[in-house]
This record gives structure tokens, sequence and C-alpha cells, in this order.
């Protein structure tokens, strides 16, 4: 018996390689219908005989893609359409947003090897990315999440990367970053008062390091000041550039062995160390680490990760581990576009490694600890932002504005909320300003306004709705 089913997908389906997963399963069983995505979350429509189509939504449910978080199908059955084969069609964006935007992944194994790869074409190229990993969050200008709503939408695919776009069967089916070294974003590396190089610039930054200098590396949501991890003397230089005399320091490992050599790792910190997060992890420092005391200088622990994009797989193949924290002066919001580097340049930082692909949202590292088995989050940020939490059906549009110190604010939303990045400090004017912001930017992504603002006292009057 033949049937035709119309089904939305709700949830975190949007930039995790949902629609080719559905495309793979449709076609294996021979269904017709169409998928797309829009502002509500995945759109299906699969017409066959009962029992297979059945064994689809099943097959989708128990296995969707990896990164794929489904908060609820919502299916009707149809009369028959006589589709002819199944296709992915184009998004249709609405006024009301219910999705899930997805936040950024680390650099998955499989874009790992082609960077590794001498043969391949995307060998050494600080940019690869698939579906399964990359920017996400930080590269979204508007919903739904396609090329031409994120900061791609300045890069032109050549004929090569355009063919894996649009070919469901390939990895890189829709996945919105796609580029390589022909079409893609480029690095850079500037001195300060110096002139850009564009050539072999991962490098030149690596031989800037090794000889003590202090390089500002531009990642997904913002700059990592970068130094030596094993000179007590070049780490102190950082603290007093930077005038953070006893905060510690974030250290990036080349990989997960050389990062046991330094801290002890149980079986649940390893899950978050390799997860696609890849959040800083809070470690106890092992006896007979060699890294620079003062990283740490108050602590036995050592806030440890793994590199989490190209650009850091690259640099870190010169060094077992750098320091790599926030780019900003004390107390400021993490530096994200080139014109701030002003505020680093010279005082802080002695070069800079980056790219023309535009931040739309900073995002810090986000830092955890595992404490009796669990994630407890210090800063929640990239790899988890902008993840919504589940809450109360039927609750109000809500804004929470935070407390003034290490401030995040949080959306209410039909029954969802969702905790912004890590702000900062609100006495800081700078800072000030990119909280308002962001709170506007997360009110027009999330198609929303609220009705109850929830804040402390100090936050009258500057709630910013």
């Amino acid at each position: 018996m033949k049937t035709r089913i119309a089904a939305r997908i709700l949830g975190r389906v949007q930039g995790v390689g949902f629609r080719p997963t559905v495309y793979r399963y449709a076609t294996e069983l021979g269904l017709a219908g169409f998928v797309r995505n829009d502002s509500q979350g995945v759109a299906i429509e699969v017409e066959g005989d009962e029992e297979v189509v059945g064994q689809f939504f099943s097959e989708l449910t128990l296995h969707p893609p990896r990164q794929a978080q489904i908060a609820d199908i919502k299916t009707q059955v149809l009369p028959a359409a006589g589709y002819n084969g199944f296709q992915v069609v184009e998004s249709q964006p609405t006024e009301s947003a219910q999705l899930a935007i997805p936040p950024d992944l680390a650099l998955c194994d499989d874009c790992l090897r082609e960077v590794r790869g001498s043969g391949d074409r995307r060998f050494r190229y600080a940019f690869t990315n698939c579906t399964n990993c990359g920017p996400r969050f930080t590269i979204i200008r508007d919903l739904p999440y396609d090329r031409a709503r994120t900061s791609m939408a300045d890069f032109t695919m050549c004929p090569a990367c355009e063919h894996e776009y649009h070919e469901p069967r390939n990895r890189r089916f829709e996945a919105q970053p796609n580029a390589c070294p022909v079409c893609g974003p480029n690095l850079v590396l500037q001195t300060a008062g110096g002139t850009g190089l564009t050539e072999k610039p991962v490098e030149a930054a690596q031989r800037l390091l090794q000889r003590g200098r202090i390089v500002a590396v531009k990642g997904l949501g913002g700059y990592h000041l970068a130094c030596d991890a094993f000179s007590a003397e070049i780490v102190a230089r950082l603290r007093s550039r930077k005038n953070r005399p006893g905060k510690p320091f974030a250290v990036m490992f080349r990989d997960l062995a050389e990062l046991k050599r330094h801290c002890v790792v149980s079986e649940a910190e390893e899950a978050e160390l390799l997860s696609a997060a890849r959040p800083i992890v809070v470690l106890r420092r092992a006896a007979n680490s060699m890294l620079a005391r003062n990283i740490s200088p108050d602590t036995d622990t050592i806030g440890a990760f793994l590199p989490y994009t190209p650009v850091h797989h690259l640099l870190l193949e010169a060094f077992p581990a750098l320091v790599m924290t926030s780019a900003n002066v004390t107390d400021e919001p993490i530096v994200s576009k080139e014109a701030e580097l002003d505020r680093i340049f010279g005082g802080i930082a002695d070069a800079a490694l980056f790219h023309d692909r535009e931040i739309v949202h900073k995002c810090d590292d986000s830092v955890i600890r595992v404490v009796n088995g669990q994630r407890q989050f210090l800063r929640r940020g990239r790899g988890y932002v902008p993840g919504a939490l589940r809450i109360a059906e039927g609750s109000p549009a809500v804004l929470a504005v935070g407390g003034e110190l290490k401030n995040t604010f949080c959306v209410v939303r039909d029954g969802q909320a969702y905790p912004s990045q890590h702000i900062g400090d609100l006495k800081d004017f700078q800072t000030l300003e990119y909280f308002q912001g962001e709170i506007d930017e997360w009110h027009r992504l999330l198609r929303t306004r609220p009705v109850v603002i929830a804040h402390d006292l100090h936050q009258i009057g500057r709630a910013h709705v």
C-alpha cells in the first residue's frame, strides 16, 4: 500500500549533514519526495510503500547524523502526489524561526587526513571542512543556515567545490563553509607595523614563536595569543603585556599523547577533550610536566585543549604545546576583527596570523571541569553555544540579562532557553556594547522579542530590547 508522509524535524538539524543523510536513506530505500531546510527546521515529504516509509523514519530516528539532535518529529499523512525520484530543494525562509542554530565543530578526522595528505587538493589548506565539522554559529548572519546567509557568501566556489556542494552523496553536500585554496579564505601573517606576508604564513608564524615572540592567531570565534608554553620568561612577558598577573592561561597540545605527558586524564575527561566541541578541560598537572610553572601559578591544574581548526593543527606541527589564551586587553571582549588588532598589536602581540573570513559572532573557547564524571561548565562558549536547553512548554518570551561580572545572557522562546556565549565584565564600555549588540542579534536570529526581562538590580536601564 502506497503512502505519502510530510514530516517536520525540529532540533539541531541544520549544518550537521541532515539533508544528505535523508537523501541517502530515501534513495537507498527507493522512496520519492524531497527534503529542504526552512526557518522551522527540516521539512521532508516521502512517498512509497507504507512499510518502506516506516523503515525510513525508523532509520532516520535511530541513526541521524552524528552531530544532529532531534527534538521532535511531526508527521502528517497526505494524498499521493506522484513524485518522481527524491530531491534536495532550496531552503524557504519564514518569519517564524524555531530551528536550533548549529554550534562550531572541531575539524573531523576525514578533513584532517586531507590537510595532511600531500596528494590532496586541500593539502595544508587552513580552511578545510565538511558537513561534519567547521564554523557554524560564528559565521551566521541570518537563518536558515545557508551559505548566502553566512560570511562565506563573500567567497565564490570554484567548479570543483561547486560540484561537491551540489552532490548529495558527497560529505561536502551543502557544507556552507566549503572552500579550497583556489576559491576560499587565505591566511596572512603581519608583524606589528609591518606588511602582510601571504607566502607560507604558518611557517613564518612558527619561526616567530620559536624565537620567543607572541603571535595573535585568528580562530573560529576570535583571536588567541600564542607563545611558547615551556618558557617561564616568555609566559611572564605575556602576563606583563596583557596585565594578567595570576589568572591561568590555557594550553593547546599537539595531540592527546602529548597532552597526557603533562596532564592526568580520566576516561570522562578524555571523552570531553576529543568531542566535537573541543573545550578547554581543567586537568590535574602531571608531576613530571615541563610546562612553565607560571602558566597556572596558583594551582596544580592546567586548562588543556586540542587543536580544533586546520590552522591549529598546522601551527602545532612545530611545537608539542603552545599557550593559547584569548586575545584581549584585560576586561575587554576578545578581539575578532582585523580593525581591532591595534588594541593588541605592539603592546601585546608581536605579529598576527589572520584570515579574510569575517567572524560574525565573537565566541570564546568553552571551559569545563569534570566532577564525579559529569561535565561542569566554567565558561560556555564555542562548541556548545547557541545550543538550547528545553524548559517548560508554553513559557513566555524572556530575556535574562545575567550578572555584571562574567556576564552571559539568555533568550527564552517556545519552551527553549538559549544561553549566550561568554560576554565578560560589563563595567567595561566595549563589553557593554558587545552585550547589547549580541542581544539584538539573538533576537533577530531567533525571530523573537521578550515580554519578560529578568535582571539583577544593577541591570535596571541596561536591558536592551
